[in-house]
């Protein structure tokens, strides 16, 4: 049992994930943070949310950032008599920009923090990307948000349980990142009902040539981006689910920008080498409610024994 008065933080990166064809298994973390502080207490639980999220998500054991500093501290044979935890939010919720996942790893590296303040060893990379997997159910947003940067990830379902594995990408410096984020919501959860138990042949072959293309074209040539990033699994079948992200993201196809939607949606993803988007769909964004921003490439998770100070 972990005493009262430890402190830990963790500052974790949004994420977009499937970029296109990379259905599950590509990702890319986004510099947009949310930081949590947990304090170890004699007993109870508070939570303490700022920013996104605040009046909406519970309060309670059930907030998913408690459940991974219990899975965290659990996997170390430890556990904490009572906790006050505080998030700081700035990933939007429900927007296809990982908040989820940031949730579980941010939750998942404050228990590394509190964990390296006694006798037991903090969770690697390699475990941290299994638990918060576990937690998503895929791994692509979860390894994102560990590792930072690109990511490609998969599962080996061969054993008693899945395992999650994901490896770094090196992103080509000339690749620009915008983001269209509207203010409707969309839960991953009811948009992946939409889509068909089988694909054709045809349809799963040309996923996989575009999502080793996109590969390529992440890491060395960005002239390919757009056709690595063309896709027939999901981004069609979810399109009646969010109408005005899929008439953009066909606006911005249209003008020979790399647009994807960003997860499960109903925000999108520019990967451009350009340093700004067409007038046209700038305006298009604006006048449909989406906030465009540009952003840089994420940071790993960073987790902190004490207080972390933003970078």
């Amino acid at each position: 049992m972990l005493p009262a008065g430890l402190v830990a933080s963790a500052v974790v990166s949004a994420s977009s994930a499937n970029l296109g064809p990379g259905f599950d298994s590509i990702g890319l973390a986004l510099n947009l943070c949310d930081e949590i502080v947990v304090e170890t207490t004699g007993s109870g639980l508070k939570v303490i949310v700022e920013g996104e999220g605040a009046g909406q998500v519970p309060l309670g054991p059930e907030h998913l950032v408690v459940r991974a500093i219990e899975r965290g501290l659990q996997a170390a044979g430890a556990s904490a008599p009572g906790m006050l935890v505080r998030c700081r939010n700035a990933i939007p919720h429900s927007r296809g920009l990982g908040s989820s996942a940031a949730a579980v790893v941010s939750g998942l590296a404050a228990a590394n923090g509190l964990i390296a303040q006694t006798d037991s060893t903090p969770l690697t990379e390699a475990q941290l990307i299994q638990l918060s997997s576990e937690f998503e159910g895929h791994p692509d947003n979860a390894a994102a948000a560990v590792l930072g940067g690109a990511v490609v990830s998969w599962v080996d379902r061969g054993g008693p349980a899945p395992e999650y594995s994901a490896v770094g990408l090196r992103l080509h410096p000339d690749i620009r990142l915008f983001c269209a984020i509207p203010e409707e919501r969309s839960l991953t959860s009811e948009t992946r009902v939409l889509l068909p138990v089988e694909v054709s042949h045809d349809d799963a072959t040309f996923n996989v040539s575009r999502a080793a293309l996109l590969v390529v074209a992440l890491t060395n040539r960005p002239d390919l981006l757009m056709p690595a990033t063309e896709d027939l699994l999901h981004q069609p079948q979810r399109a009646s689910a969010m109408p005005a992200s899929a008439e953009y993201l066909r606006l911005l196809r249209r003008l020979n920008v790399s647009a994807t939607l960003s997860g499960a949606g109903p925000s999108l993803i520019a990967l451009s080498t350009q340093p700004q988007l067409p007038g046209e769909a700038v305006d298009y964004g604006a006048a449909h409610g989406f906030t465009i921003t540009e952003m840089a490439a994420g940071g790993g998770v960073r987790w902190s024994p004490g207080v972390t100070v933003r970078s």
